[in-house]
């Protein structure tokens, strides 16, 4: 059975001759999409005039001329991205945020695929923009995304709204189904296809998808930079089976969306073909929480004799 990848899978989805026998059905094995495409809408009304959420409500912003020109160079970039082996059976699945500004740069999106090319469509209200209250008075939001710099992004939470937080763990539902949809062959039409998931969402959520998948921490959540509209990340399964950024992106792409070192060096471990366990390659993980950390049991042993003399000694 393939890698979980980052997924949070158990045994509880195998079928019960496999549970008892470790062993698998063909029919069993889990059949991974090659590509999970995160889409960030086009520009909306909101991104060009704050004002704009005083008297509209989140939901229903709409795109701009330049959001739905932005939305069809990406459909034709993420076409590109997906058909870049032209022998593979290749197919799309797309999931879309409820909002107006993501549902139009969808439909801009598919203008790039023929019809035969996508497996379906799913509006997933979990994978929504954060919620930052209903209508918006602009001074006042100015106001409070200050205190949201000082407090912290992801545990601030908005007033009538969401923090981050509440987001991760929606998010974190969303992906159970996601694992649901892939267990159970939901995605797929047939052995041969190549399946390509995408997700048009927004920018907050998106990171906080990418943190959920990749387990990062909250320190390095913050350290993230928001993506441009319609700017895109793709997890590409890499030949050890696990997904990666640095399949598809390079390193220095990783940098400048303020990834650091420790996890980049995650990513390169997830697109290695030949990995060492991922305790040797990251180890340096370990360090973000705990100071000093002994290098094994004896040292401590070494320190307590060395600690004992020095008692004894006082004593006498």
């Amino acid at each position: 059975m393939l890698s979980s990848a980052g997924g949070e899978q158990d045994h509880d989805h195998e079928c019960l001759f496999c549970e008892m026998t470790r062993q698998h059905h063909p029919q069993c094995a889990r059949r991974l999409p090659k590509r999970i495409i995160l889409v960030r809408h086009g520009e909306s009304q909101g991104n060009l005039d704050m004002s704009a959420y005083t008297t509209t409500p989140d939901y229903r912003i709409p795109l701009t001329p330049l959001g739905a020109d932005q939305a069809r160079a990406a459909g034709r970039r993420i076409r590109d991205v997906v058909s870049a082996d032209a022998a593979a059976n290749w197919k799309v699945h797309f999931y879309v945020s409820p909002y107006a500004r993501t549902r139009a740069t969808l439909r801009e999106i598919g203008r790039a695929f023929p019809r035969d090319r996508v497996i379906g469509v799913r509006e997933e209200c979990r994978v929504r923009e954060q919620d930052f209250g209903n209508f918006q008075v602009e001074e006042r939001m100015r106001a409070v995304k200050e205190t949201r710099q000082r407090f912290g992004r992801f545990f601030f939470r908005f007033p009538e709204g969401e923090s981050a937080a509440d987001v991760f763990d929606r998010v974190a539902s969303f992906l159970e189904s996601l694992w649901r949809d892939i267990d159970m062959g939901r995605l797929e039409q047939d052995a041969s296809c190549e399946t390509n998931l995408v997700i048009v969402s927004h920018g907050l959520t998106s990171r906080v998808f990418l943190m959920k998948w990749f387990k990062w921490t909250v320190d390095q959540f913050e350290r993230l930079n928001n993506f441009d509209n319609c700017e895109f990340r793709v997890m590409q399964l890499g030949p050890g089976g696990e997904y990666s950024l640095l399949v598809h992106h390079t390193k220095e792409e990783l940098e400048s969306w303020g990834m650091s070192p420790e996890m980049i060096a995650d990513q390169q471990w997830r697109a290695s073909p030949n990995r060492r366990s991922w305790a040797e390659e990251c180890s340096s993980f370990i360090d973000a929480f705990f100071e000093e950390p002994k290098d094994s049991e004896s040292s401590d042993s070494e320190e307590d004799v060395q600690e004992n003399g020095k008692i004894i000694k006082s004593l006498e």
